[in-house]
């Protein structure tokens, strides 16, 4: 058991990093390499189609709003996404995407899409649930200990 405990942490964390290598990778050499991996992810929380607050963006993100108010300052001036105050609430800043913006979106999301699909190609309906089931596991243990517990362990 303790082998296989190594075998997977390595593999799961190898997997980890050479995930955002990818994804880093093809964001300098495709059509959007304006954007930082950052920026792109901070369209992606904004999404598709509603308006979000900027308050709801940052949380989404796990980030602080200066953070995020910097990057979508960048993003703006980019033109991928557009800021405005809210109609009912003036002091409430709603961020949402341009025409460019949705076109980065859907070519993220191609990206993430495409990995899985390769990821599972060829296993049966029940090796697929089981990964499925895995990942699941690991995200409530994520959750459970760090996002939600703010007395997760330290490193």
């Amino acid at each position: 058991m303790k082998k296989s405990l190594i075998d997977v942490n390595t593999l799961f964390f190898g997997l980890y990093n050479d995930i955002q290598r990818a994804e880093d990778e093809a964001q300098k050499k495709g059509v959007f390499n304006d954007l930082s991996l950052a920026e792109v992810h901070t369209i992606e929380a904004i999404g598709m189609y509603a308006s979000k607050s900027m308050s709801e963006v940052a949380k989404k993100l796990d980030i602080t709003m200066g953070t995020l108010t910097v990057s979508v300052k960048n993003l703006v001036a980019k033109g991928y996404v557009l800021r405005n105050r809210s109609e009912t609430d003036r002091r409430h800043v709603l961020v949402s995407l341009t025409k460019k913006g949705r076109l980065m979106y859907r070519v993220h999301q191609k990206f993430h899409l495409d990995m899985i699909k390769a990821a599972i190609v060829g296993l049966s309906e029940y090796e697929a649930e089981v990964a499925r089931d895995v990942l699941v596991r690991i995200n409530g243990f994520i959750n459970e200990r760090y996002r939600n517990n703010t007395q997760g362990e330290v490193l």
